[in-house]
C-alpha cells in the first residue's frame, strides 16, 4: 500500500491534512452539499435533513422514522426533530400505519409534493453540472471506486 503520510521512522509519522483522503472526501461533501442547499435553504427555508427527509418520502410515498432514518443515514434524533419541523411547516403528514398502529406512517402533504416537484429538477440540473467535469467512463469508474471505498469503511466499522 502507498502511505504517502509516513516518515521512515513511524515514531515520527505526521499526518498532511491536505493530503489526508477523510479530509479530502470532506471537503468536497461540503462543496457540493453547499451548492446544492443554496436552492432548498435559499428558495425553500430547508436545512439538509430536511431536504433529504422530503426526497426519501418523495421516492418511497410513505415510512416510519425508522425507515428514514435508515435510507437517510440520520441519527433517530435528527429524525424526530426534522419530522416536527417538517409537520410543523405543513410539508409531511403522520398518518397511523394502517398494519401495525404501534407505529405512524410519514408522507408528503400537497404542499410538501409540490416543493419536490419544483426542487427535484433544479437540483438534478445542478448534479449534471457538477458531474459534467467527468466523462462517462470517469463518472462510471469513480462510482465504482466509491462503492470499493465504502465497503472497506463498512468493514472497518464491523471490527469496531
Amino acid at each position: 500500500m502507498n502511505d504517502k503520510h509516513a516518515t521512515q521512522d513511524n515514531a515520527e509519522q505526521q499526518l498532511e491534512l491536505s493530503q489526508y483522503f477523510p479530509y479530502q472526501l470532506s471537503t468536497l461533501d461540503t462543496a457540493v452539499s453547499r451548492s446544492m442547499s443554496q436552492l432548498y435553504s435559499g428558495r425553500f427555508n430547508l436545512n439538509r435533513q430536511e431536504w433529504r427527509v422530503m426526497a426519501a418520502l418523495g421516492n418511497k410515498n410513505a415510512m416510519t422514522a425508522k425507515e428514514i432514518a435508515t435510507h437517510c443515514n440520520l441519527e433517530k434524533m435528527q429524525v424526530s426533530r426534522t419530522v416536527s419541523r417538517l409537520k410543523d411547516s405543513d410539508l409531511i403528514l403522520q398518518q397511523e400505519d394502517n398494519d401495525d398502529r404501534r407505529y405512524t406512517r410519514l408522507s408528503l402533504t400537497e404542499k410538501g409534493k409540490t416543493i419536490y416537484r419544483k426542487l427535484v429538477p433544479l437540483l438534478l440540473a445542478r448534479e449534471a453540472f457538477i458531474l459534467s467535469a467527468l466523462s462517462e467512463d470517469e463518472l462510471q469508474q469513480m462510482l465504482d471506486l466509491m462503492n470499493k471505498i465504502g465497503q472497506k469503511a463498512q468493514e472497518l466499522q464491523q471490527w469496531g
